[in-house]
């Protein structure tokens, strides 16, 4: 992973410095909170519905284990004990005292973290697939050029000030781990036989009040042109983009309003003068990439057995370790080694949270087992080590089974991602979090939910779509039905490289109501499946009307 150097421990280290005086005259009634809220915000600093709520950057979803345990000490000490890793692959705080959140940065700072740029409106963490240099589906590690983006991004001058906030994400596979389709800029690397290596560029999707799928205004950018090209995009928003409604100030605004056709005419023209009056941008992205290529060297790998004899027999024997491995465990472009998912979605639990004892746990088990001892944070609210032998899988399963750890429903229904809704978030309309729980609760068996298969259940507390109920197989949004908590139920959409959006099937529900909804979505889905088919595959081939006569048929 990426290391600081001394220009980026001075940045940081001057910036805490900067926020420590603001926060200090905040404190003193010398800034009122219309004054400090500026401020705050460009640290990463939100005020919620009960407290603040200090969101941390993890650039592409890496940790080490050090890092993780620092994120521990941080929710012991300044926190109630825990935290909370998100769809954007960073943590939050949602308890800090304001007067202790300049010593949780400088804290941070001694680990190589910071919380600049995950608010306000400028380019955000640039998010990344959780295999990434992993997944024996990858054509190369797309972290280093997440890396690069970030390096450029990092209080870029002309882009710190956007009409909206700006979402980037990298993949290197087929397979989209990231949702690129439905972020601000969406990246995936390929070889082209002709034009050699680049990345397909999508542009102006997203979700929310106007979700989108982002089209691709580029089908083949080579590499060494991408911070010239992501320079033209980002300089086309910032001239034609609104900026009197922040409801259509997001570029997939700009990108559906232009059209797509319109739109890349004017980053090309953009993309065209740049190069013709400074090639500076491309030949200082070469030279950097292969500084930044050295930071991200695949780890030693042992020659092992690629299936050991032990852990044949393990899988055999043992039914919850045999549901694990099914659910939790992704191949490895390593011979003998797989990527282990540990779910932060056990029963009872709240997506996403891992207390301060866990999360030191994570840390100790990657130094033991993992080959980098690393830790990646994913998409749906997970960690995962990413590089484990195989024969050391059943000690892994065992330890994380020790702290609660070892739930085997990673892409299944019971791994649901939801925001905090109206439990801590001041915009939401409804709660997400003990709805979360009950689906998970009517859904509590681990052999029923293998039989199930790949569902995702996505859940926002309003219509900011925090929880991508827009991207889920089965979406779930709160909404305020004359003053009462209720929900709609959304159907048939996906994150993935078949990117979708999920549309609302009909009424909503109460609380209790959406809970029932869900089963009986998913017992509809069961009685009319054909063989090897999952829940989208189903829903696609048979459209939205037989489920809807499942839920709303009269009694």
């Amino acid at each position: 992973m990426y290391r600081y150097d001394e220009y980026d421990h001075a940045l940081v280290r001057d910036r805490i410095a900067e926020f420590r005086d603001q926060v200090t005259r905040r404190l003193s009634g010398e800034l009122s909170e219309d004054e400090f809220k500026p401020l705050r915000l460009m640290n990463g600093l939100y005020l919620q519905l009960h407290a603040y709520m200090l969101r941390v950057a993890i650039p592409y979803g890496t940790l080490s284990s050090a890092q993780m345990r620092r994120l521990a000490r941080i929710a012991r000490l300044y926190d109630k004990g825990y935290a909370h890793f998100t769809t954007r692959q960073n943590v939050q705080y949602n308890w800090p005292a304001l007067k202790d959140v300049p010593d949780i940065l400088a804290e941070l700072a001694d680990v190589e973290m910071h919380a600049i740029q995950t608010s306000g409106n400028c380019i955000r963490n640039v998010t990344s697939d959780q295999f990434a240099g992993a997944a024996a589906d990858e054509i190369a590690d797309p972290r280093p050029y997440a890396e690069l983006i970030r390096q450029w991004s990092m209080l870029h001058p002309e882009f710190s000030y956007l009409p909206r906030k700006f979402k980037v994400a990298v993949v290197a596979s087929p397979n989209d781990r990231a949702a690129v389709r439905l972020h601000d800029v969406g990246l995936i690397l390929h070889d082209d036989a002709e034009h050699g290596r680049g990345f397909e560029v999508i542009v102006g999707g997203g979700m929310g009040r106007s979700p989108f799928v982002g089209p691709t205004i580029r089908r083949h950018l080579p590499e060494g042109q991408l911070l010239r090209y992501l320079d033209a995009i980002l300089r086309t928003y910032n001239w034609f983009g609104r900026r009197d409604n922040k409801y259509k100030a997001r570029i997939k605004i700009l990108v559906h309003e232009m059209g797509a056709e319109a739109f890349a005419r004017a980053v090309e023209a953009e993309f065209a003068r740049l190069g013709d009056a400074n090639r500076e941008i491309d030949r200082l992205a070469e030279t950097e990439m292969a500084r930044l290529q050295a930071f991200f060297a695949a780890p030693t790998f042992e020659a092992v057995a690629a299936e050991p004899a032990h852990v044949l027999k393990a899988y055999d024997q043992d039914t919850g370790f045999r549901l694990w491995m099914d659910h939790n465990v992704m191949p490895h472009r390593q011979p003998g080694y797989a990527s282990a998912v540990i779910s932060l979605k056990p029963h009872g639990g709240i997506p996403g949270d891992a207390t301060a004892e866990q999360m030191e746990a994570v840390a100790d088990l990657a130094d033991r087992f993992d080959a980098a001892g690393e830790i990646r944070v994913t998409h749906e609210q997970n960690l995962v080590l990413p590089h484990v032998k195989k024969a050391d899988l059943p000690v892994l399963f065992a330890a994380l089974a020790r702290h609660g750890l070892a739930t085997a429903n990673a892409g299944l229904v019971t791994d649901i991602i939801a925001c905090p809704g109206l439990d801590y978030c001041a915009l939401a309309n409804a709660r997400s979090i003990p709805l979360a729980q009950k689906i998970a609760a009517r859904f509590d068996d681990l052999q029923r939910l293998a039989d199930i298969g790949e569902v995702k259940i996505k859940i926002s507390g309003c219509i900011n779509a925090c929880g991508h109920h827009h991207a889920g197989h089965i979406g779930i949004l709160g909404v305020d039905k004359k003053g009462d908590e209720a929900y709609q139920l959304l159907l048939g959409g996906s994150g993935a490289e078949d990117a979708s959006l999920a549309q609302i099937v009909g009424p909503g529900f109460s609380e209790d109501g959406i809970v029932d909804a869900v089963a009986t979505v998913i017992d509809t889905y069961l009685s009319l499946r054909e063989r090897g088919e999952r829940f989208l595959d189903t829903y696609r081939r048979l459209g939205a009307d037989p489920f809807k006569e499942a839920l709303y048929a009269p009694a």
